[in-house]
């Protein structure tokens, strides 16, 4: 079977990153998918067909490729948290998670144009948050990274500074599961080294 191309339907840059670090060289091809259109209140569920809608926005653009779309949320003491909007929600939702835990919830979804198949997966890990002042909440809010990021942190940024201790993949609370991917790949009968550049 032919190796076909990987197709990212993400602008996550620490996804595509995380790609990269396992030596698979993706074609990015962000979405551009509106997900205030998939309302849900089980996190499973909700990143499962957010990934999947992502990965299907872009299928048209191509005629035979493997595409990967991903989404992330986290969700504590039941509430679910995306991307915060601003400055503020990043302050109030780190005022409310400090000391405590989250669990990191990311969708992934591979269609394999080639064999008209698609397979649907989710991966959790948990995310034990330090305890910090109001006054180190506004400094790190103020680096800018909280915002770019599901649950307002960035483990493989100022965000790993705050981070007690991780339960579960690693690379999830990144953006994307590496062993789940190789996984997936092995279930279309890939071998991740197929996909080596």
């Amino acid at each position: 079977m032919k190796t076909p191309q990987f197709v990212l339907a993400s602008a996550s840059p620490a996804r595509h990153r995380l790609l990269q670090t396992v030596g698979i060289t993706p074609i990015v091809q962000p979405s551009d998918f509106d997900e205030s259109q998939i309302q849900l209140d089980e996190p499973a569920q909700l990143v499962q067909i957010l990934a999947q809608r992502k990965a299907e926005t872009v299928v048209p653009q191509f005629e035979s490729a493997l595409i990967m779309g991903c989404d992330s949320v986290l969700g504590v003491n039941g509430e679910i948290y995306g991307k915060p909007a601003d400055a503020s929600e990043a302050i109030a939702r780190w005022q409310l998670m400090q000391g405590k835990f989250g669990d990191l919830y990311t969708g992934h979804v591979l269609i394999d144009l080639s064999q008209n198949r698609t397979l649907v997966k989710c991966q959790v890990t948990r995310v034990y948050f330090a305890k910090m002042s109001d006054r180190t909440i506004q400094a790190y809010v103020a680096t800018g990274e909280p915002l770019k990021c599901a649950g307002a942190f960035a483990l493989e940024g100022f965000g790993s500074l705050f981070v007690e201790k991780i339960e579960g993949c690693h690379s999830n609370v990144i953006g994307l599961s590496l062993p789940l991917l190789r996984q997936m790949l092995e279930d279309l009968e890939y071998d991740v080294t197929d996909f080596w550049q």
